[in-house]
């Protein structure tokens, strides 16, 4: 044989195997099949015969190291082939099953053996002690090692117990294959397998309790599988019976099909009867465990059960616990549940048998849309969308879902985009709604215009018109049907031209899809993030720009021309050029076109007033200028020049006007347009700078608004011409003294109001436009012209500093600008420019100077921080960040220091007034401070910072003292809050420093005013002396037994009841050895649990009370 060339090894393979496998009366097939081989083997060349020699010897050898590596595996134990990789299961289930076979007590007392390890407990059967071992013994021996710490941890590696958890789950169900031939139904092995894994479930050692319900709720499914299959088989044989029966044949074979019937309808019974002990014995109890993975585990085990045998737990008897479900604390097991229904209402054979459940928690499926966990909220409207598919959910019903469309996390938000596209606009789940039949463009106009429809809820907001567009934006192709929307847009026929409403909505929402096409954002993102666009991304945006160019190179003049007069449209359709190729523009011959474009958008500039629109016309000729090329690009930059000129002229008539006596209202909106065209643009003004300041010094009493903008036209035109000479290599002394001149210009009118601040009040409020404009110019001509800038440079000249009287002036008209909530500046009449008008810029504005030491920090720095309790929310951001800022430059204890004391003379000043209640208000705002400040020291900071703390306690102890005992509550009042952040041996140290003070004086001549004093010490002793005795008494814990972690807890605890509201009316049982006696005997009820208490809409997940003892048996940790 050995001479004989060797066949090619594959075949050689698939025959061996092939002849193991098959019965005695295949073997006919076999020898054919190896008669073939053989003739190969006689046709192969001598060549190969070498290698197949050498093949055939690896293999011998192989098979040496294969018998000796299976020898070892069969000295595995069961839990450590569980513990392992898992490969080698499907042969030890297999190894076993037949060991059974020979011997069916060891192979169960192996079995029993490897289920209490699975669990982590140390615990071993004997074969002759299986029929005689109490189960409640076991269990009971099994408790009392967890109680003594005897058990195996699996949970230390999140990765190694997941594993071993599949591998776990592997094994029961590979062991349930096995025997469904056989042990299965023997009355014995699983039914001595389920008494101990309901007991274990049933313990308070939660290890015990989460590996057994993993145990039990696989065996159902497992169960499962089988008895779908003795199903099939069952429906198998009913059929050949009953084609038997219409044959009129009562023969052996209609009797053995009858045994047959009757033996699988027999074992399917026996399946389900052992499904229902599970449930009744593990998952009623378990449900409700105190741990929520052992919750979510059986919500998840259940929703595959109804899934996958409706015939027996498609019953509202079951269904009702995952309605249950939908109220727990726990947003694992709400998302379980919901995914549970979400997966049953996929199958429309399912849904009638759900009416009944649907009647009656699909009010709590909708609140969970608006879940405060986001995955859970997803989730839920997803299952929104199912019942809406059924029709199962009245429309009325889903007014508040609507109002998630502009709602904050934007995967809800899409969520919610996705459900209206289906629900309002394709109207996917109303089939009596007719189809439109038409063309692509039809369709895309029945989409649009149900889309209007829905943004006329929103049409008096445009911010909030994008948040609508941008969730539905992803679901909707309409929205990229550009000729579609243009020719509504553009519509002559009077019965399809849109109302006014209708069209101001659908410009909003051509300029808004257009940016979403082109990458933009048009909502605020949580993260201020830019986003990052692949490859692929960046070519399709790229595409949609040339799209959108040839869809509006023609029809973009008749738009601006159509809708010009209109001022709600103007800005987002004038804005659309921003996004439009003007490459496309020349290559297409429309040059006419393009310059049309940029006549009407000039037109557009001086026919609007408004912000947004000005902002949007200067943006777009802005682009079309720089972004052009060739003759177009002069041509554009030529009306640039154009432009200018014509509102440089039409301001100095204005000036005139008002000069003469005239109206300022010309000279407002002008000044508007030249302040929007220098924001993005430099306008040579050196002709009517002048003219500016004149009017300014001239006419005193002119209306605020315009003198803000004579103010910001002025300080914009300062700083184009600071960046021209900074930019320069060469700087002429005529550019240089003009621009000294229009800066001290500038400096002198607005400190014209620092020396005046009665012309920023307004009837009795500081709180005007006026006001916030000066500080924020002020703040930034500082910073521009800050002396350290120019400091050694040629430009020293430039440099400029602020007198410390100035500062004063400028603190006290910036302060009442502070002193405002974020609700009433929202309530500010005047709107249009309120980002640019509020209390964030005034306060961003000194933390500028501050933070780049344009100003001297001593003046500000202290003033801002001792106000930081009266700002708004978003104001002590700021001011967070400026501390941080401050920290990272060097050591702020002297600021925070000074801070304190300004905040503590506040008090002072209430106390000289007699005025009690304010004076209680001053130092409960002095506390507060107090305690924020040194909040800032945490953690590590309370040793990277130990010097810090120090000196604000010595010298804060200092000032205390300089009038004692006047300021003494000072101590109490701020430096005791720093003292708590230092180690005992400094506060020692404090203590006595602060007793030597009072060595020779007389404190009992005015007890009360040294009261604070001898509290400020008792409050320093109590804390030490509490340290003291904590620090011994863990010495002399240490010197008889030396524990590490928490202390151990009692033996006998109280049972924690999960859910309080189900056991008001029971007692407390504790946990011993008499609950696992009475554990046959005690059955617990299935009562409902009160839906509202579980989990509510807009919870947090609540905490975890107990660990490893928790409750009886018999309520489990649940109760």
């Amino acid at each position: 044989m050995e001479d004989e060339p060797a066949a090619p090894e594959p075949t050689t393979r698939r025959s061996k195997r092939t002849r193991a496998e098959v019965r005695p009366a295949d073997f006919t097939r076999s020898d054919k099949i190896e008669d073939e081989l053989e003739d190969e083997r006689e046709e192969s060349s001598d060549e190969f015969q070498e290698p197949r020699r050498k093949a055939k010897r690896n293999k011998a050898t192989e098979g040496v190291s294969t018998s000796a590596a299976a020898g070892r595996k069969a000295d595995l134990s069961l839990i450590e082939v569980i513990k392992g990789n898992g490969k080698e299961i499907p042969d030890v289930v297999k190894r076993w099953a037949e060991h059974y076979e020979r011997n069916p007590k060891s192979a169960m007392a192996e079995l029993l053996t490897m289920l209490f390890e699975a669990c982590g407990a140390k615990h071993t059967i004997r074969e002759e002690d299986v029929d005689e071992t109490d189960v409640d013994d076991v269990v009971v021996a099994l408790v009392n090692k967890a109680k003594k710490g005897e058990v195996e941890d699996y949970h230390s590696s999140k990765r190694d117990f997941k594993n071993f958890k599949d591998n776990l789950l592997y094994f029961w169900d590979n062991l349930v294959s096995e025997c469904q031939n056989g042990p299965l139904f023997d009355q014995s092995l699983f039914d001595r397998c389920l008494d101990y894994i309901i007991a274990l479930s049933c313990t308070p050692p939660r290890s015990y309790r989460q590996i057994a319900s993993l145990m039990g709720l696989q065996l159902v499914t497992s169960f499962i599988n089988v008895t779908k299959m003795l199903g099939s088989r069952r429906d198998t044989t009913q059929r050949q019976l009953d084609a038997e029966k219409n044959k009129k044949n009562d023969g052996p074979r209609v009797e053995s099909l009858m045994v047959r019937l009757s033996t699988t309808h027999e074992k399917i019974t026996t399946m389900e009867e052992m499904m229902r002990k599970i449930f009744i014995g593990l998952f009623v109890h378990r449900y409700r465990d105190i741990d929520p993975d052992i919750r979510m585990s059986c919500i998840e085990s259940l929703g595959v059960w109804v899934l996958s045998y409706p015939s027996l737990f498609l019953q509202d008897v079951y269904l009702k616990y995952l309605g249950w479900t939908l109220n727990d604390k726990s947003a694992g097991v709400r998302k379980a549940s919901v995914l549970a229904l979400q997966n049953l209402y996929d199958v429309d054979d399912s849904v009638p048998s759900l009416n009944l459940f649907t009647d009656r928690f699909y009010k709590r499926m909708l609140e969970l849309a608006d879940d405060i966990d986001i995955p859970v909220a997803v989730c839920a409207i997803g299952l929104v969308k199912q019942l809406l598919r059924h029709q199962l959910v009245p429309d009325e019903e889903l007014g508040s879902l609507y109002d998630l469309l502009i709602d904050d996390p934007p995967d809800v938000r899409r969520a919610i985009g996705a459900l209206v596209y289906d629900h309002l606009i394709a109207q996917k789940f109303n089939d009596s709604q007719s189809r439109s039949t038409g063309s692509d463009s039809d369709s895309s106009e029945v989409h649009i215009n149900r889309m209007l429809q829905i943004l006329k809820e929103f049409s008096a907001d445009p911010i909030l018109s994008s948040y609508v567009i941008d969730d539905v934006w992803d679901y909707m192709v309409a929205m990229k049907d550009w000729n579609c929307i243009i020719g509504m847009l553009l519509a002559d026929n009077p019965s399809a031209e849109l109302d006014e409403l209708d069209a101001t909505s659908l410009i909003r929402l051509l300029f808004a899809s257009i940016r979403k096409a082109v990458g933009e954002r048009i909502v605020p993102a949580t993260d201020n993030r830019n986003p990052h666009h692949t490859k692929a991304q960046k070519e399709m945006f790229e595409n949609n720009k040339r799209n959108i160019t040839f869809a509006m190179m023609k029809n973009y003049p008749k738009l601006l021309r159509k809708f010009m007069p209109d001022k709600d449209k103007v800005a987002p359709l004038v804005e659309i050029v921003v996004h439009m190729n003007i490459e496309l523009i020349s290559l297409k011959r429309q040059e006419q076109n393009f310059k049309l474009i940029l006549q009407l958008m000039n037109e557009a500039f001086f026919k609007h007033g408004e912000k947004d629109n000005l902002r949007a016309c200067v943006k777009a000729i802005k682009f079309c200028s720089t972004e052009s090329q060739g003759a177009l690009q002069d041509f554009a930059q030529n009306q640039v020049k154009v432009l200018e000129d014509d509102l440089v002229a039409k301001l100095k008539s204005a000036i005139k006007d008002v000069v003469n006596g005239g109206d300022e209202y010309s000279l407002l909106v002008n000044l508007k347009r030249l302040y929007e065209l220098q924001l993005l643009h430099k306008v040579p003004l050196d002709s009517l700078y002048q003219d500016l300041v004149h009017i300014l010094r001239s006419f005193r009493n002119i209306d605020d608004e315009v003198v803000a903008f004579l103010l910001l036209n002025m300080f914009l035109n300062v700083s184009w011409c600071l960046h021209s000479i900074s930019s320069s290599e060469t700087v002429s002394e005529m550019s240089l003294s003009s621009l000294l001149g229009k800066r001290d210009a500038l400096l002198e009118e607005l400190q014209y109001f620092l020396n005046n601040p009665f012309k920023l009040h307004d009837d009795g409020r500081s709180k005007t436009q006026l006001a916030y404009r000066v500080c924020g110019m002020l703040a930034d001509l500082w910073c521009l012209f800050k002396r350290t800038k120019f400091a050694s440079t040629n430009l020293e000249i430039l440099g400029y500093s602020p007198h410390g009287s100035i500062i004063e002036k400028y603190w006290r008209i910036c302060e009442p600008l502070l002193d405002v909530s974020d609700d009433a500046e929202d309530e500010e009449e005047n709107k249009e420019y309120v980002e640019e008008n509020n209390a964030d810029t005034v306060m961003f504005a000194l933390a500028r100077l501050v933070a780049t030491d344009s100003v001297p920090k001593e003046h500000l720095a202290p003033e801002i921080i001792s106000h930081l309790d009266k700002y708004g929310v978003s104001v002590g951001e700021i001011v967070k960040h400026l501390l941080t800022a401050l920290k990272k430059k060097g050591d702020i204890s002297i600021i925070l220091l000074e801070a304190l004391k300004r905040a503590y003379q506040r008090y002072l000043i209430a106390v000289s007034s007699g005025n009690d209640d304010q004076s209680s208000k001053t130092f409960q705002e002095c506390k507060d401070l107090a305690a924020r400040l040194s909040g800032m020291y945490v953690g590590v900071a309370r040793v990277k910072y130990k010097a810090e703390i120090l000196n604000i306690v010595k010298e804060g102890i200092n000032y205390a003292f300089s009038h004692a005992p006047k300021q003494l509550s000072f101590l109490d009042g701020v430096v005791l809050h720093f003292v708590s952040k230092l180690p005992v041996p400094e506060i020692l140290d404090i203590m006595r420093g602060v007793e030597r003070k009072t060595e020779n004086v007389k404190t009992d001549e005015d007890p009360s005013g040294w009261r604070a004093y001898y509290m400020f010490l008792d409050t320093i002793r109590e804390k030490y002396l509490k340290n003291e005795a904590v620090k011994v008494a863990d010495v002399k814990e240490g010197t008889s037994v030396r524990r590490r972690g928490r202390p151990r807890k009692q033996q006998n605890l109280k049972g924690k009841r999960l859910f309080d509201e189900q056991s008001s009316g029971e007692e407390e049982d504790t946990i011993d050895e008499s609950d696992l006696d009475a554990r046959v005997d005690d059955k617990q009820e299935e009562d409902e649990p009160e839906e509202d208490k579980r989990g509510q809409t807009r919870t947090v997940d609540g905490g975890q009370a107990t660990e490893e003892l928790a409750t009886p048996k018999t309520s489990g940790a649940s109760s």
